[in-house]
C-alpha cells in the first residue's frame, strides 16, 4: 500500500536566545526522524513533555518545515512544490486538531463562519453547497443545529473541541492530526472526545496521528505506537506488543508508570530531569537516565534493530529481552542504582 506521509532522516533545529545579546543556542526539536503513516492506520506518538512529539506532529502537516530532510506526501515532496501546490496539498489532504480549542478557535467568528472558513480558502463547492456541508459537519461531531451562531465562548471546552474537529474534516482529508486533543478538558468529556474520534477514523476511513502523554489511551486508540525521546524515535511497536513486548527501557518505563489495575506494579523510576534539547548527551540521549547504560551508550547512537515482528524495531545498546517481564525490570532498575 501506498504510504501517505512518508518523513525521510527529518531533522528540526530551532535557534533560541541564551546568554549573550547575540548568542543563540541550537535546540534540537527534531533529529532523524523516519515515519510512515499508511492509509487508514491509526499511529500514536508517546513521550515525555519536550520530546519533540508536537514538533513531529507540525512536520507531518507541513506546517513545520524541516531544516534537513524530505516529507514526502502521497509521493510528493512538500517541500519541493509550489507554495500554492503546498498548500493545496496540505489544506485538503490533512487536517490538525491541537491541543487546547479555546486558544485554537478565533474567539470573535461564530461556529458557522469557523466551519465555514476552510471551505471559504479552498473554493469548495457554492454558496448553498457550503451551508449544507457546514450543517453535514455538525451532525458529523454531534454538535446542535442551534449552536450555529454560537461563539466560541459560549460553547463548553468539549463543544469547543468538537468543533475543532470539525473544522478539521471540513475538507474531507485522508490524514488528521490530534496534538493532546483531550488534555485542557475535563476528565468526564475526554472519553466522549476519544470515542467520537475513533468512530469517525472509522467511519470516514481516515488515517490519524494521535500525539499524547497518556500513555494508556495512546495504546487503546493505536494500531502502532511511536516512542519519542529528546527529538529522536526510539522504538515504534505495534500497540499489542507496547506494553509488555516494548524492547527499549525508555518504552517500559513510561508503559510502566501507568500499568493496568488488574495487575498493579511500582513503576520503573526514570531518575533525574530530560536532558536539555540545547545540549543532548553524546551517543544515545537516555543513557544519563536508563539503568542499562554503560560507556558504550555514550559513544554512538545505535542504529534500529528489527524484531521477529516485521512493524517492530528500536534503538538500544542493550534492549529489553524479548519475553522479559515488566517486573523483573523493576527489579533491576532498583538494583543497579543501590550504592
Amino acid at each position: 500500500m501506498n504510504a501517505l506521509v512518508e518523513l525521510s532522516d527529518a531533522h528540526v533545529v530551532h535557534k533560541a536566545r541564551s546568554g549573550g545579546l547575540f548568542t543563540r543556542d541550537k535546540v534540537y526539536a527534531l533529529t532523524g526522524a523516519d515515519l510512515t503513516i499508511a492509509p487508514g492506520e491509526t499511529v500514536g506518538v508517546v513521550g515525555e513533555s519536550g520530546c519533540g512529539k508536537s514538533t513531529l506532529a507540525k512536520v507531518l502537516v507541513g506546517v513545520q518545515r524541516p531544516t534537513a530532510g524530505t516529507v514526502a506526501f502521497r509521493g510528493r515532496d512538500l517541500w519541493t512544490m509550489t507554495p500554492g501546490e503546498r498548500r493545496t496539498a496540505v489544506g485538503a489532504g490533512t487536517g490538525m486538531i491541537f491541543q487546547d480549542p479555546s486558544t485554537a478557535l478565533n474567539r470573535r467568528l461564530p461556529v458557522r463562519q469557523i466551519l465555514r472558513d476552510p471551505l471559504d480558502v479552498h473554493e469548495r463547492g457554492t454558496k448553498r453547497e457550503r451551508d449544507d456541508r457546514v450543517r453535514e459537519l455538525m451532525s458529523l461531531v454531534g454538535l446542535p443545529r442551534a449552536l450555529t451562531d454560537a461563539l466560541p465562548g459560549q460553547l463548553s471546552g468539549g463543544q469547543r473541541q468538537r468543533v475543532a474537529i470539525a473544522r478539521a474534516l471540513a475538507l474531507d482529508p485522508d490524514l488528521v492530526v490530534a496534538d493532546e486533543p483531550t488534555s485542557a478538558l475535563d476528565v468526564s468529556v475526554r472519553a466522549q472526545i476519544l470515542n467520537l474520534l475513533l468512530d469517525l477514523k472509522e467511519r470516514l476511513g481516515l488515517a490519524l496521528v494521535f500525539v499524547s502523554h497518556d500513555i494508556q489511551t495512546v495504546r487503546r486508540m493505536s494500531d502502532r505506537v511511536i516512542t519519542m525521546y529528546l527529538g529522536r524515535i526510539v522504538e515504534e511497536a505495534p500497540a499489542a506488543d507496547v506494553t509488555d513486548g516494548s524492547r527499549h527501557p525508555y518504552t517500559r518505563a513510561l508503559f510502566s508508570a501507568t500499568p493496568g489495575l488488574l495487575d498493579p506494579i511500582d513503576p520503573i523510576p526514570l531518575v533525574g530531569p530530560v536532558p536539555s534539547a540545547t545540549r543532548p548527551p553524546s551517543g544515545c540521549p537516555f543513557r544519563t537516565r536508563c539503568w542499562k547504560a554503560n560507556e558504550v551508550c555514550a559513544q554512538a547512537m545505535p542504529e534500529f534493530s528489527a524484531t521477529s515482528h516485521p512493524e517492530h524495531r528500536y534503538r538500544c545498546h542493550h534492549p529489553v529481552e524479548e519475553g522479559e517481564a515488566t517486573r523483573d525490570l523493576v527489579r533491576q532498575s532498583h538494583h543497579s542504582r543501590e550504592p
